[in-house]
């Protein structure tokens, strides 16, 4: 299954994308968010869906996607998990993964306007794949840790390199602005993503192709990381775990940086996951 949400800021809905079409599941289900995965409510939706596959009202093109998960607990990322990034970012490749954390207040739509932060002179891009977490974990074994994951999605991990390398102090305070955590344009139940350890990512900026990677160079895998993190903190329902990025980012460009600017137009995408685009605006108080 894939799990949308949809309608304008404030007044997101939750649907379905079935056959290239959205559907209003909205009559049925109060929101994609931790009680609902909590409560199983996959499972009942799958029964939903195979009893009444187009019952639902279908949603309008024209109607803006939201994140397909309601504001999580947490959005746990994980730093230089690609070995050709540590390497484009003169860092040593971790000997355990690195872990931070992205304030839930950037979760963004997937095709949202990026806002350049007031006084940000190194707005930079990440293509992630995100794990969503289906239910309570914590002390998760390895060889188990799959059965705790609800679905993936693609993120964009916006990253402000000044605030984030520059100004002291941990990484999470360049990683946080507001809409800097574009997730979507769906959900991908687990049993829809065939082979984890193969997925391409890619990410273009003004049509030039700046990322293109592969999961299957990741440094800890998926299990690993559920796995991991559960012994330093309780995985709730619906928290989020952005993976890392591979090489291409802005910071890493040869002979020298480039980053955002006004008017640049970032397009993503990964294998099953779909594709989103932002367009980067400067920041206006109004």
């Amino acid at each position: 299954m894939k799990l949308i949400r949809f309608g304008e800021p404030d007044n997101e809905r939750p649907g379905i994308y079935l056959n290239g079409k959205r559907y209003d599941l909205s009559s049925r289900i109060k929101d994609y968010d931790e009680q609902f995965f909590a409560a199983n409510g996959l499972h009942e939706l799958e029964k939903m869906v195979q009893q009444q596959p187009t019952g639902a009202a279908e949603v309008s093109a024209d109607v803006r996607w939201a994140t397909p998960v309601a504001r999580p607990s947490k959005i746990i990322c994980i730093g230089l998990n690609y070995a050709d990034h540590a390497t484009e970012s003169n860092m040593d490749l971790p000997k355990e993964p690195v872990v931070f954390f992205k304030a839930t207040s950037s979760l963004t739509g997937p095709n949202d306007d990026l806002i350049i932060p007031k006084n940000s002179t190194k707005t930079d891009w990440e293509v992630e794949l995100a794990v969503v977490i289906a239910k309570k974990a914590s002390y998760v074994e390895e060889s188990e840790a799959l059965d705790y994951v609800a679905g993936y999605c693609l993120h964009n991990d916006y990253s402000e390199r000044a605030f984030q390398l520059e100004r002291g102090g941990q990484w999470v305070k360049g990683k946080s602005c507001d809409s800097f955590a574009p997730l979507g344009p769906w959900m991908a139940t687990a049993d829809e993503i065939k082979d984890l350890d193969n997925l391409r990512l890619w990410l273009t900026v003004n049509g030039r192709i700046m990322q293109d990677g592969n999961t299957k160079n990741l440094v800890f895998k998926i299990p690993f990381l559920v796995s991991y993190l559960s012994q330093f903190m309780s995985l709730l329902p619906g928290d989020i775990i952005s993976t890392g990025t591979p090489a291409g980012v802005g910071l890493g460009q040869k002979p020298q940086p480039v980053y955002i600017k006004a008017g640049d137009i970032i397009e993503l995408g990964i294998d099953g996951l779909g594709s989103s685009k932002q367009t980067a605006c400067a920041y206006s108080r109004s």
